[in-house]
């Protein structure tokens, strides 16, 4: 866990791109199932997350989902996205395109501080 306030927490997805997950602290099965104001924290990280994956890794595009059949609690991942990421175009659950060993993009610890950065 990278990040948490009173409503959510953040964490790393280990991945090849950068992956975050934000949970609700409080179990909620369904996203309806939120208070009103939980609900627009979310959305709010999400966009905030969204727009500093873009500004800080240049990817190809975002990828946000909300799938929670596994783990059946609201939840949600933001993922950077690349055209030479092993998976591109498919969903990062979908069928690999081609072996990627390293896509060279900057460390995911220094995303964090430039994100923390956002959210004070």
């Amino acid at each position: 866990m990278f990040y948490e306030n009173d409503l959510i927490y953040m964490e790393k997805e280990e991945s090849q791109v950068p992956w975050i997950k934000i949970f609700t602290k409080e179990i909620y099965k369904e996203f309806s199932d939120c208070p009103s104001n939980l609900q627009k924290e979310l959305f709010d990280k999400i966009l905030l997350c969204e727009k500093a994956m873009i500004e800080f890794y240049k990817p190809e595009k975002i990828n946000i989902a909300s799938l929670a059949n596994y783990v059946p609690r609201v939840h949600f991942h933001i993922m950077a996205r690349f055209r030479d990421d092993a998976f591109f175009p498919e969903c990062m659950w979908g069928k690999q395109q081609r072996e990627v060993k390293d896509l060279k993009l900057p460390s995911f610890d220094d995303f964090v501080s430039f994100l923390k950065m956002k959210i004070d």
